[in-house]
């Protein structure tokens, strides 16, 4: 079992009626190898040994994309259980943050690119996202088991069920 750690890091105000051009975006990375490969996704990944996942989070994100963040500045959103072919394959906490500094840059693992959260690529996403991250990036926590089916790897794997627990705590 792989554990991994993705990030969303948030920036911009609330939209609302009276501030409509106060629009919240997120930034997420377009993968350029690896694991989904021409997907998008939040900056993240496998855990180093005697890393903790919030260290993992922030050390992703510095290496995929170059923006510094504060360890306390993560707020836990999720943890997710991806199942392969009926055995758990990876464990993965979520984060978001809306404080972190330096602007994203592109590198050989991913190509970053901010997005208003109600044009979040989808359609070029991992199939169970769609399904959880609008909910994370509205500031709700989510507690998830996806399964997939058709062996390895992942990625060409067939999306088959899921099961979704909302408003959960998250811890550490």
């Amino acid at each position: 079992m792989l554990e991994a750690t993705l990030c969303f890091p948030l920036r911009g105000g609330e939209t609302t009626a009276d501030e409509p051009g106060d629009r919240r975006e997120v930034l997420l990375i377009e993968k350029r190898r690896g694991l989904g490969e021409g997907w998008y996704n939040g900056p993240g990944g496998k855990l180093e040994d005697g890393e903790t996942p919030r260290e993992c989070a922030v050390r992703e994100t510095r290496e995929e994309v170059g923006l510094q963040i504060d360890p306390d500045d993560l707020e836990k959103a999720g943890e997710l259980t991806f199942l392969l072919d009926g055995a758990v394959h990876t464990f993965c906490h979520v984060y978001r943050t809306a404080a972190f500094a330096g602007e994203p840059i592109a590198t050989e693992e991913a190509r970053p690119e901010w997005f208003a959260l109600e044009d979040v690529p989808y359609d070029r996403m991992w199939e169970d996202d769609r399904l959880w991250l609008p909910g994370v990036l509205c500031g709700r926590t989510v507690r998830g088991e996806f399964e997939f089916s058709g062996g390895k790897p992942l990625d060409e794997a067939a999306f088959v069920d899921h099961d979704l627990e909302w408003d959960v705590a998250v811890h550490d």
